[in-house]
């Protein structure tokens, strides 16, 4: 594929995962590299915002992440839609989760000592692609996510429900103390009666 082809070629690369499609040249000359330099160093210059977002829309806070998330969704979606949130989810949150899940076996997968840190980050992680777009959090998506993982993951773990104990036992622990009552009255009543002050 010719390098002019790949000139309208657009990559994302947002905390090291490459978004988008996109295909590098195999060789650049020094001078197309000089060049390209000095039109990015000349782009700065002659920047009419001064820094200022030049997004359609409002972006979160004004982080470089969220500036990456905000320019991304730009451009692959026109806005920040449930779609982009999506691809954002699928790519940087859970792709980062179940790479860490799969080095557990099942075992260790149901110890919450092990995966608290994973689900903790997986939390913290759709939260801030959430707010980056001002999309409310949690939202069905993020919510059918988690459902997800919790299916794929944590199904086979244990419950530890504590159910009621057996009738027998439940009749032993409420008539002993029923039992108990009339005798303990009984045995004041035997005391006053005797006039023992002692």
């Amino acid at each position: 594929m010719p390098c002019r082809a790949q000139a309208k070629t657009r990559r994302f690369i947002i905390h090291g995962h490459r978004l988008g499609k996109a295909h590098l040249c195999s060789f650049f000359s020094d001078m197309n590299g000089a060049l390209g330099f000095i039109g990015v160093f000349l782009s700065f210059l002659s920047d009419t915002t001064y820094g200022e977002s030049t997004l359609p829309f409002a972006c979160g806070n004004n982080s470089h992440r969220c500036t990456e998330i905000c320019n991304f969704c730009s451009e692959m979606y026109g806005a920040p839609t449930m779609d982009c949130l999506s691809t954002l989810l699928s790519h940087l949150c859970v792709s980062t989760f179940e790479s860490s899940m799969v080095s557990l076996n099942s075992t260790d997968r149901c110890i919450w000592g092990n995966v608290r840190g994973l689900y903790s980050n997986l939390s913290l992680c759709t939260e801030e692609m959430s707010d980056c777009l001002l999309i409310p959090w949690p939202n069905p998506l993020v919510e059918d996510t988690f459902v997800d993982i919790h299916s794929r993951f944590f199904k086979d773990c244990p419950t530890e429900e504590h159910g009621d104990p057996p009738p027998v036992v439940m009749f032993a622990l409420v008539m002993t103390p029923i039992c108990l009552i009339p005798v303990m009255v009984s045995l004041v009543v035997l005391k006053t009666m005797n006039g023992d002050d002692s």
